[in-house]
């Protein structure tokens, strides 16, 4: 999952980072509204954690601009603003969850699953296809029923792809995955680790759709 985090309080910013990076998440962590705004209309992400009293720019303006746009990326709203007129105003903005400073960093992982869920159409949290078994909420992923282990950089790209069964990710999304927008791209990555989760849960079971991307086929 590759998450754009706006917060400016470096004590808060760095425990969100630490615990959703431990997740095998993508994390881009940013301090200033104007800077978030600026992210937003060039890179692509999976769910948007935003702080409201931000410098340069408050954030729910970004929230509004977000909306006024069309853009129906999943926000959760982290704030100190408890009244309810001020969780009701954030909710009427656009966003889709609220959660009160402070907060469990558990609390905060298990929303943003969530709101993914909810977002991507999906009920249930398990994919099964053949003799492969994934649970995105635990991150269990099994093969003829014996527990998988798999590397961070890999569990980004199969909880991608089977985030949408049956739809092609390119290459280009993958390697955006996989290192966001504030590292260097390694050459043949994307190959690398999608070769390593055909070794541990078979050959065919990622498509290569040639000249185009990679594919999981729809829930067995």
């Amino acid at each position: 999952m590759k998450v754009l985090l706006v917060e400016d309080d470096p004590m808060i910013g760095e425990n969100i980072q630490i615990a959703l990076e431990s997740e095998s998440n993508l994390v881009d962590w940013l301090t200033s509204g104007e800077a978030a705004e600026a992210a937003l209309q060039i890179h692509s992400y999976d769910i948007l954690l935003l702080d409201l009293s931000l410098p340069q720019r408050d954030g729910m303006d970004i929230l509004k601009a977000l909306r006024k746009r069309g853009d129906a990326l999943p926000v959760l709203v982290m704030t100190a603003r408890d009244t309810v007129a001020q969780r009701v105003q954030g909710l009427h903005a656009g966003a889709d969850d609220y959660l009160i400073k402070p907060f469990d960093l558990d609390e905060l992982i298990a929303r943003m699953h969530a709101l993914l869920r909810r977002s991507r159409g999906r009920v249930d949290s398990s994919y099964v296809c053949g003799e492969v078994e994934v649970d995105s909420t635990t991150r269990q992923v099994f093969n003829a029923r014996e527990q998988v282990i798999l590397s961070a950089r890999e569990w980004t790209i199969l909880d991608a792809l089977i985030a949408r069964p049956g739809a092609i990710l390119s290459r280009s999304r993958l390697e955006e995955l996989l290192f966001g927008y504030t590292s260097e791209i390694e050459s043949n990555a994307v190959e690398v680790y999608i070769h390593g989760l055909r070794k541990k849960l078979g050959q065919k079971f990622i498509v290569n759709v040639r000249g185009v991307g990679y594919m999981v086929e729809k829930n067995a």
